[in-house]
């Protein structure tokens, strides 16, 4: 039998520390090679870490919610020496084979320097319930998360097995507009240290305590530490609320025909297993707009030579999304070469991941220009921070009926408020205001995106 250290690896995201969020096992347990053993957090998704050896675990060496260096021993295993390389064995990871719905896994930490696939655990196996659905226990999870009944939702999987995107498609709409679903947040948004006990009253009178013995009342305040996916946004939008000369521009228009098209495209046959929202048609009309305002898709990039603006002509669509572990931007890729009912299962699987926390670091990356959608929360405008690397987001706000007038008369309409910052390097104030009046008139008129 020998002992072994496993330390915290390179998760091939260029990052140099991570938090060991929760340990999935415990002294004394018993795992095979790629069993996971615990969930880390890095500044930009959440990864379960598989075990590298098979044997005992003997010591878990770093607590729940510590943030370590890559490189550091996180626990050790006790092995059969026959079946492990060693001391000094080195562990590789190979890219997993995606499952549905993505997310961030490492798999294939292979010994004596070959890459091992990831049995799949008992655990993970579809199981089949009292009521006859096949579905894996994440599924499940997700489906109880979401308040879907499995035995209502229609499988698509093999064998007859129900997907996470079965589950996410069948879920009902928070609201007519939202389109990124979030988790329900406990009393507690965010992990918090809590606060010490206040220290104990009853000093005399006029007299002047030592400042180390004055009673205070901590009970009034809390400390959030600073660290994972808040860490990494606090840097960026600070980077470019500094770096990038940002002016913002808005339209309040009528939507009340980009309504009606979302309604015939939810009854749509062609669009049944499809969530549909206000969203869809926002991307697309930021899509085309930039087609014909390229300068918002552009990036001021610093070379050795000086400053260049970079010109893309391609979208990849970032799409802002609230979740409880921070903020996160993930982008489709090439969105520009989609078609409606491609880009809808598109921004279906970004909700999905996005909601799950699994959201992976390269859908985080290379971003062109993104769309926030601050009307999930029910306000009308902002003036949101442009994302690193970008030169215009755009936010969309609440949709909801108001007083409008239409050929003289004041009618009901449902209106909505389209905001766009930009980087003034970038782009001028005219070039930013004929975007947000071609994403305006398409949402008024859906009928433009025919072409």
């Amino acid at each position: 039998m020998s002992t072994q250290n496993f330390t915290l690896p390179d998760v091939g995201e260029g990052l140099t520390e991570a938090e060991i969020v929760t340990w999935k096992v415990a002294p004394g347990d018993s795992v095979a090679i790629n069993d996971v053993i615990c969930e880390i957090e890095t500044a930009k998704s959440l990864v379960e870490l598989p075990s590298p050896h098979a044997g005992v675990v003997g010591e878990l060496l770093v607590a729940e919610g510590a943030t370590v260096e890559v490189g550091t021993p996180i626990i050790t295993f006790v092995t059969d020496a026959r079946d492990d390389a060693g001391p000094g064995h080195v562990v590789t990871a190979e890219a997993p084979a995606p499952e549905e719905g993505g997310g961030s896994v490492l798999v294939g930490y292979g010994t004596g320097g070959g890459a091992t696939s990831r049995r799949k655990r008992p655990a993970e196996r579809p199981v089949r319930s009292s009521v006859g659905v096949i579905a894996k226990p994440p599924i499940r999870k997700l489906a109880r998360d979401l308040g879907v009944d499995l035995t209502s939702v229609t499988p698509t999987g093999a064998d007859g097995e129900v997907t996470r995107d079965d589950v996410v498609n069948h879920a009902s709409q928070a609201s007519v507009f939202r389109n990124i679903q979030t988790p329900e947040w406990g009393a507690v948004r965010e992990e918090t240290v809590p606060a010490p006990q206040a220290a104990p009253a009853g000093l005399a009178r006029g007299v002047a305590p030592a400042p180390a013995s004055a009673p205070v009342d901590d009970s009034r305040t809390e400390s959030i530490p600073v660290k994972g996916v808040r860490k990494a946004t606090s840097s960026a939008m600070v980077q470019s609320a500094y770096s990038a000369p940002h002016v913002t521009v808005w339209k309040e228009i009528d939507a009340s025909r980009t309504m009606e098209l979302v309604k015939r495209l939810k009854a749509s046959p062609d669009y049944a297993d499809i969530r549909v929202s206000p969203l869809l048609i926002m991307a697309r009309a930021v899509i085309w707009a930039a087609r014909r305002t390229p300068m918002v898709n552009a990036a001021w990039v610093e070379t050795d030579n000086g400053a260049e603006i970079v010109v893309r002509h391609y979208v990849n669509l970032g799409i802002a999304a609230a979740t409880p572990r921070g903020l996160l931007v993930p982008n489709i890729k090439d969105a520009q070469d989609l078609g409606m009912k491609d880009l809808a299962r598109a921004l279906n699987r970004l909700t999905l991941t996005a909601r799950e926390g699994k959201t992976s670091p390269a859908d985080q990356q290379g971003g062109t220009i993104t769309i926030t959608n601050i009307g999930v929360f029910g306000m009308d405008a902002g003036t949101p921070i442009i994302n690193p690397g970008e030169a215009g987001i755009i936010a969309m706000g609440t949709i909801s009926q108001k007083p409008w007038v239409v050929d003289g008369e004041v009618r009901p309409r449902w209106v909505t408020t389209v905001a766009g910052s930009f980087d003034h390097r970038v782009i001028d104030g005219d070039g930013m205001s004929r975007f947000i009046a071609d994403v305006a008139s398409v949402l008024e008129e859906p009928a433009l995106l025919v072409d």
